[in-house]
């Protein structure tokens, strides 16, 4: 049992002389200060399984499952841990070399990370350069695939060394205070684990409040100035049971400089490093309070304009060369298909691309909901948030969309926010939904039946309902749920369309409506459509509606998403694995 060992420290077999013991009303002080250190210890213990699992979950694409499994892994290492701590001799000079590693790790291990990750996929590229070999014969299999999976995944390597680290933490102070009162303490660890539990829930608060809106790096800096912190009054403290004094004090002062300088610039260094996964030059990079923001641009040409790209914690959102194919097939059909366009709800879209098609349509009102409100000031007044050359093109993309008068902005959780809409018996002659793919339990919820009925009730009786769909070719099941889900949420008439948007390939559409006739039905009656677009014309959009010969075969056999199944969020993380190969 614990209790044991920690009475047979051999440090209680020998009492040091009274005079190298810190003096006080029988040792209140020094237990206050070890379970205040204990508890601060555990805060930051659990702020680093938040870094690690949500840098991992940028990186590798798989958000929730790898929040899991860093949290699991790291909880392993740390019983690990705990045992090996009966091998340390000296507690005192142990717990001093405990926290230093662990504030090196810490304030270190996202930017290790981002500069394996950043090496191995520039390195190919530079033997392709060295070889002069063509694009295509660049070496990106055997070797280079195991090492840019080996750097893909050593988030988890860092959160099992960190995780062995902390979990030495509890037994080490239990040993300090056992060794300090000169005798065994019946409830040690009863005082130290409320310590740690205490602790724990205070680290999740200032992660959930504080640090989850500020740069990780900043975040990760903070975190191991608190272990420095910890481990330099312990130095001044038990100064005279450490035998490392001059060490310790000298390598305290090197870490303190190395955390204000990861404070400083580690973001921008992380942000150099992360430039190199993405094929084009990164122009701007923010973290909101939900997710990582970047901006990229493709230098087309004196006579052509620049490429910019926008994605979301690493995926392409959308693309200047072709985002009007898809805000066309977005925007288009249920707006031509409802037989009133005086109030618009569009669910998503904080970039304000489907709200500026929107407006071409002459609407009175427009309602839009999006989570980040951060992201919509970026679209909105890009001036104040962006530079100069990157707002003109988003002004210019999306027309100023978000600027005009006859939009109501909401910057809220639609899940949440259309409660609202619904208490103020609010009707909308259509509604689009324009959400990131269903990759997150949190986006889940807004594919599900629950979500779909209550947008049924905010629909007028003639009105359409339009809904990106993710891909019809790479997740294919989670494309046909949607649909399933939608026609069990009271939409009679459900259809789905398709096209290729070069870069997102094959994509996928659902369209619905309430009452009446469906929506293609509507467009059969067309002879052109009511506004130009770039892109599409009625020809085109009533071929898109037509898919491959046994596209459906399954569809009895696909489920539909009832809140808290996952069933669609499980359909897409499958289809995007098999994709990846990530099995």
């Amino acid at each position: 049992m614990p209790q044991n060992t920690l009475s047979q420290d051999p440090l209680l077999q020998k009492p040091l002389p009274q005079d190298s013991l810190p003096k006080g009303q029988p040792h209140l002080l020094d237990d206050i200060l070890l379970i205040l250190t204990m508890a601060v210890l555990a805060g930051c213990g659990l702020i680093y399984e938040y870094l690690l699992s949500h840098y991992a979950g940028r990186v590798l694409g798989v958000m929730e499952s790898t929040i899991y499994t860093m949290i699991g892994l790291m909880i392993v290492s740390m019983g690990l841990g705990a045992f090996a701590a009966r091998n340390v001799r000296c507690a005192f000079n142990g717990f001093v070399w405990l926290e230093l590693i662990i504030a090196l790790i810490g304030s270190c291990a996202i930017l290790i990370i981002g500069g394996l990750i950043a090496i191995t996929q520039i390195f190919p590229q530079l033997i392709a350069d060295m070889l002069s070999l063509p694009p295509d014969m660049k070496p990106t299999g055997g070797l280079f695939q195991q090492l840019s999976w080996l750097a893909f995944n050593s988030p988890y390597f860092f959160g099992v060394v960190l995780g062995f680290f902390i979990g030495m933490e509890i037994p080490l102070i239990a040993r300090i205070r056992e060794h300090i009162h000169q005798q065994h303490l019946e409830n040690n660890l009863g005082t130290i684990y409320g310590a740690d539990y205490v602790g724990a829930g205070i680290g999740a608060a200032i992660w959930v409040v504080f640090l989850l809106s500020i740069d990780i790096s900043k975040a990760a800096a903070l975190t191991a100035s608190l272990n420095l912190i910890a481990g330099a009054f312990f130095i001044l403290r038990y100064w005279k049971q450490l035998t490392w004094r001059k060490t310790f004090v000298a390598l305290h002062c090197v870490l303190a400089l190395i955390i204000v300088l990861m404070f400083n610039y580690g973001n921008q260094w992380l942000n150099q490093m992360n430039s190199l996964l993405y094929l084009d030059k990164v122009v701007h990079t923010d973290k909101t309070r939900y997710q990582q923001l970047t901006f990229t641009e493709r230098h087309m040409g004196l006579e052509q304009d620049n490429i910019i790209n926008f994605y979301l914690n690493g995926r392409l959102q959308f693309s200047s060369i072709d985002e009007h194919i898809y805000h066309d097939y977005l925007v288009a059909p249920v707006m031509t298909g409802s037989a009133r366009h005086d109030n618009i709800l569009i669910i998503g879209g904080g970039d304000g691309l489907a709200l500026r098609d929107v407006l071409r349509y002459e609407p009175k009102n427009v309602t839009l909901i999006d989570l980040d409100g951060e992201l919509i000031d970026i679209f909105k007044q890009p001036k104040n948030l962006v530079n100069p050359r990157l707002a003109r093109q988003i002004l210019h993309l999306n027309k100023q969309s978000l600027q005009d008068e006859r939009v109501t902005i909401v910057a809220a959780d639609a899940f949440i926010a259309i409660n609202q809409l619904l208490k103020e018996r609010q009707v909308f002659d259509a509604i689009i939904v324009d959400l990131p793919d269903p990759s997150h339990p949190d986006l889940n919820k807004l594919y599900s039946v629950n979500f779909y009925a209550r947008l049924n009730l905010l629909l007028s009786g003639d009105g359409l309902i339009a809904i990106q769909s993710t891909s019809p070719y790479h997740a294919k099941d989670s494309f046909i749920a949607i649909g399933n889900t939608l026609a069990a949420a009271n939409f009679p008439h459900v259809q789905q369309y398709h096209d290729n948007v070069p870069s997102f390939g094959e994509w996928g559409w659902t369209i619905a409506s309430k009452s009446g006739a469906s929506p293609l039905t509507r467009l059969n009656k067309l002879t052109k459509l009511p506004i130009a677009h770039q892109w599409l014309n009625l020809a085109i959009l009533k071929a898109a509606f037509i898919f491959p010969n046994d596209f459906y075969q399954n569809k009895e056999s696909i489920g539909i998403n009832i809140l808290g199944s996952h069933t669609i969020y499980q359909l897409h993380q499958k289809a995007w694995q098999d994709q990846q190969d990530l099995h």
